[in-house]
C-alpha cells in the first residue's frame, strides 16, 4: 500500500465516519461562504448607509440649529443616541478601525457617499468607536469634526458566537452521522465474529435478522448458510460413525485370519503391519473429518499430559521417545485435551515414521513469552523451509526429504487445524545438528502453576 495512505483508517465504521465529517465540514465552509456574500456583505453596506445618515443629521442638526443651542445639542445626542462630536485638532491621536471585510465594505460605502477625503478611525485620544470626520462649511477645511459612534452597533455580528454555534452544529451532525454508522457497521462485525467462530468450528447463535433491508437479508442468508453447514455436519458425522464401523470391522476380521493361516511368522508381521497402517490411515481420515468442534475446552496440565503420552508410547515399546520436560513444575492452559494429545500423538509418529526407532523422540513443553509451546524434537532428515506452508495442506508429502510414502498425508494438516482452533500456529522449524523441530503454539496465555 502507498505510504500516503499509510494513516488511513481501515474500518468501515471509521471510513464512512470521516468520510461524511469531510462531506459536514464541506457543507458548513459553503453555507460560511453563503452568508458572506448574502448577508454580510449587504449588512455592511446598509451600516454603511446609516453612518452616513447619522453624519448628514448630525451635520443638518449643527448647521440649523442656534449657535447658542448648539453645545445642548451635543449633549442630547451624547446622551440619548451615544452620538459624540468633536472638532479636530491636528495632533489628535488616532488609531486604525479593525482591517476586517465588514469595515471595509462600510469604509468604502461612507467614502462613496461623503467624498474620498473622509478619514476615519478605530480610536481617538484613547476612546475606541467609529469615528468618522466631516465637514460644516465645506468651503471651509479647517472647520473638521470628528463624529463617534460605539462600535457595538456595528458588531453585532459575534464571529465568536457564530463559530461556536457552528462547532456546536457539526459535533452534534458527527455524533448523528457515528450513530446511523454504527447502525450499519455493528451488524457487519457480528458477522465478521459469527463467521470466525464458524471457521474455528464454534457453535454460533443466530444473528438478529432486523435493521435496513438489505443488512436484514445479510443476516437472514448466514443463518441460513449456519442451518446448511450445521445440517451437512451432522449428515457427516453420521457418515463417519459408519464409515468407521464398516472399515474397521473389515480389518479385524482380516487381522484374525492372517493369524490363522499358519503362515511364516515374517509374512504374518509384515500383514499385519499393513493392517495396522490401514487402519491408522483410516483413523487420520476420521480425525481430519471429525475436527474438534464437539470437544469442550478445560484446563489441561500440560506437563502431565506429556508424561502420560510419553509412558504411553514406551509401554509399547518405543523406548526412544522420551520427556524432555521431566522434572518441570505443572503447566495449566485452556484446550480440548482430545484434540491436543491427538496432534501430539501425530507429530511423534511422524518422527518416529521419518526418524527411526533408533534416534531418540524428544517430547517437551515450555513456556515462551507468555505462550505454550509444546515440541517434538527429532534427528531425521527435515523439512525444508521453503516446504514447510505446503505440507501443511491435506494430502501432501514430501518425498525428497522423507523418503517412506506411507500414510495419508493429513498428519501435518491435522496438528495445523488443532493449532489454529486454538487460537495458534504450527512450527516447522530445523534443529542445529541436523532433524526437525515441530512445536505446537497456544496462542492464550498460559500459566505456570506450582505442584503443589
Amino acid at each position: 500500500m502507498p505510504s500516503r495512505f499509510m494513516f488511513a483508517p481501515r474500518s468501515l465504521l471509521w471510513r464512512t465516519f470521516f468520510l461524511i465529517a469531510l462531506l459536514i465540514g464541506l457543507a458548513l465552509t459553503a453555507w460560511y461562504q453563503l452568508f458572506v456574500r448574502f448577508e454580510s456583505e449587504p449588512r455592511a453596506r446598509q451600516l454603511g448607509q446609516m453612518l452616513v445618515s447619522v453624519v448628514n443629521l448630525t451635520r443638518a442638526a449643527l448647521v440649523n440649529a442656534d449657535p447658542l443651542l448648539r453645545l445642548a445639542l451635543l449633549r442630547d445626542l451624547s446622551v440619548q443616541e451615544g452620538i459624540r462630536i468633536y472638532p479636530a485638532e491636528p495632533g489628535d491621536e488616532l488609531g486604525p478601525l479593525p482591517d476586517t471585510p465588514t469595515i471595509r465594505v462600510i469604509e468604502s460605502e461612507v467614502r462613496r457617499q461623503l467624498g474620498d477625503e473622509t478619514r476615519f478611525a478605530g480610536k481617538r485620544e484613547g476612546v475606541e468607536g467609529i469615528w468618522v470626520s466631516f465637514q460644516i462649511d465645506p468651503d471651509d477645511p479647517a472647520d473638521l469634526f470628528w463624529v463617534m459612534l460605539p462600535r457595538e452597533r456595528f458588531e453585532r455580528v459575534r464571529t465568536a458566537e457564530w463559530l461556536g454555534w457552528g462547532i456546536a452544529a457539526a459535533i452534534l451532525a458527527m455524533l448523528g452521522a457515528y450513530v446511523i454508522v454504527r447502525r450499519v457497521a455493528g451488524p457487519l462485525a457480528q458477522i465478521s465474529r459469527a463467521a470466525r467462530q464458524i471457521g474455528r468450528g464454534e457453535p454460533v447463535s443466530r444473528l438478529p435478522e432486523e435493521g435496513p433491508s438489505e443488512i436484514s437479508e445479510v443476516s437472514r442468508a448466514f443463518n441460513q448458510m449456519s442451518d446448511d453447514l450445521a445440517q451437512l455436519e451432522s449428515d457427516r458425522a453420521l457418515i463417519l460413525a459408519g464409515v468407521s464401523h464398516d472399515l474397521r470391522t473389515p480389518l479385524a476380521r482380516l487381522r484374525l485370519g492372517i493369524e490363522m493361516t499358519g503362515a511364516h511368522q515374517d509374512d504374518i508381521e509384515a500383514m499385519s503391519t499393513d493392517i495396522e497402517e490401514m487402519d491408522k490411515i483410516i483413523a487420520q481420515f476420521l480425525d481430519f473429518a471429525r475436527g474438534s468442534a464437539d470437544e469442550a475446552l478445560v484446563e489441561i496440565d500440560a506437563r502431565a499430559m506429556v508424561s502420560d503420552l510419553v509412558a504411553s508410547y514406551q509401554r509399547r515399546g518405543l523406548a526412544n521417545v522420551v520427556d524432555a520436560s521431566a522434572g518441570q513444575a505443572a503447566i495449566g492452559f485452556m484446550g480440548k485435551p482430545k484434540a491436543i494429545r491427538r496432534a501430539l500423538s501425530n507429530l511423534i509418529d511422524n518422527a518416529l515414521r521419518y526418524a527411526g526407532n533408533e534416534q531418540p523422540i524428544e517430547l517437551g513443553c515450555s513456556i515462551e513469552h507468555r505462550m505454550l509451546v509444546l515440541a517434538v524434537l527429532d534427528r531425521g532428515p527435515g523439512i525444508p523451509l521453503d516446504q514447510v506452508e505446503r505440507l501443511k495442506r491435506p494430502f501432501t508429502r514430501l518425498e525428497a526429504a522423507r523418503t517412506d510414502a506411507r500414510g495419508s498425508g493429513l498428519g501435518l494438516a491435522i496438528v495445523d487445524r488443532v493449532a489454529r482452533a486454538h487460537g495458534g500456529r504450527l512450527n516447522l522449524l530445523p534443529r542445529a545438528g541436523g532433524g526437525l523441530a515441530a512445536q505446537l503454539v497456544i496462542q492464550q496465555s498460559a500459566s505456570q502453576v506450582n505442584n503443589a
